[in-house]
């Protein structure tokens, strides 16, 4: 059977050019593994719409012969500039890196397919894998998450942070990298940018700011795999993760490929963005993700010139949810001026000691030493679990 669906497979057309994956030589394997059937060929030079045509006629071809949910196809792409634009046969791009790789390193490139799932990793060297998760998109997770990174590293903690939103990564610019592009070491290994004290890799290094991304769920979660555990990340106390918002597809790759430690939970204080966190927090919960806690962004505006504070959005509403929802609350940040134009000028507001005796500083000291306790107390419980169901 598995020679019948090969031939079947390796003649399917290129629709940019008329010929079979055999004959541009794309073919590379068809395997069954896990009662999972594995489909694999190169995706160099084809756009996303001839991408997508592809492999509905590789669904096509062998629904009479498997089942469509045990099929999972997989690109590869030796050249990753191929995945974000439509080029044609032979076109190639260059560009001048933002500085020499040193000696024996070279661009890192990413080999974008679809992710595997179910095979759940540790990353060596990694103590905590903590995710930053929001229910809809405005309410300050990015910068909370990169902010929240560089007071960990204050603390005395190895931080590394990664930017998982595909569609619009904004970390490069909050963390002071925009334009700059990693590169890979002798072991092949993306060696991470480093920043503030903070080592962080960004789907933005990968791809001109102004390039859309028009992928489907699946291939996300290739990208989030190669980030977690292709990346020369060290030895580490905490990775942040800075998730997209919402509860879709690469919150299910992470949840399947990583032991994670927890999820904090981000939201601002209105009923409509709690409704959504909500949903986010719910999810961890179901596919059983510790929540270490709840924050609540925005809370207040500090008026830079008096002062005074005004509840723009409401106040309290993320920490009277935490009471019915039976989660810790972290903290609030205010919201404040330099805290928005830190972000655009690429210096983290906790990276500017000028700021100190200010309440925003001061939360987001709180907030850290907060979900460094919360994380433990979830540890230890862990733990204790353990021993109990192994003793009782």
């Amino acid at each position: 059977m598995i020679d019948k669906i090969t031939t079947l497979l390796a003649n399917i057309k290129n629709p940019h050019t008329g010929l079979t994956l055999r004959e541009e030589n794309r073919w590379l394997n068809f395997e069954l593994k896990d009662e999972k059937y594995y489909i694999k060929y190169k995706r160099d030079g084809i756009g996303p719409l001839d991408k997508r045509k592809i492999e509905e006629d590789i669904l096509s071809a062998l629904r009479e012969h498997i089942e469509p949910e045990k099929i999972l196809v997989l690109t590869v792409s030796e050249r990753s500039e191929e995945v974000f634009k439509s080029l044609k046969a032979g076109e190639t791009k260059t560009e001048t890196p933002a500085a020499a790789p040193a000696k024996g390193t070279q661009e890192a490139q990413l080999k974008v397919g679809h992710g595997t799932v179910g095979n759940k990793r540790k990353i060596e060297g990694v103590k905590n894998i903590i995710c930053v998760a929001s229910g809809k998109g405005g309410v300050g997770k990015s910068t909370v998450s990169a902010n929240l990174a560089v007071t960990l590293n204050m603390l005395g903690k190895k931080v590394g942070l990664i930017d998982a939103d595909i569609y619009g990564p904004s970390l490069p610019m909050i963390m002071g990298k925009r334009g700059e592009k990693p590169f890979s070491n002798s072991e092949k290994k993306i060696v991470p940018l480093e920043a503030h004290g903070v080592k962080f890799m960004s789907f933005g290094f990968f791809i001109e700011e102004n390039e859309p991304v028009i992928w489907r769920g699946p291939m996300l979660g290739g990208v989030l795999s190669q980030f977690l555990f292709d990346v020369a990340w060290g030895e580490l106390d905490y990775l942040i993760i800075d998730l997209p918002p919402g509860t879709g597809d690469m919150q299910l790759s992470m949840v399947q490929n990583a032991h994670l430690t927890g999820a904090i939970v981000v939201s601002t204080p209105q009923d409509v963005a709690l409704l959504d966190a909500t949903k986010g927090l719910e999810m961890f919960r179901k596919v059983q993700v510790p929540i270490i806690g709840m924050v609540e962004n925005m809370s207040t505006f500090i008026c830079s010139k008096c002062g005074t504070a005004h509840d723009i959005f409401g106040h309290g509403g993320v920490e009277v949810a935490t009471k019915k929802l039976g989660v810790p609350f972290l903290g609030s940040i205010p919201l404040e001026l330099e805290l928005r134009t830190a972000s655009d000028t690429g210096r983290p507001y906790m990276a500017q000691n000028q700021y100190e005796s200010r309440a925003v500083w001061k939360s987001f000291i709180h907030l850290a030493k907060s979900m460094i306790e919360e994380n433990n107390e979830t540890t230890d419980n862990k733990a204790k679990g353990l021993f109990k169901r192994i003793f009782s």
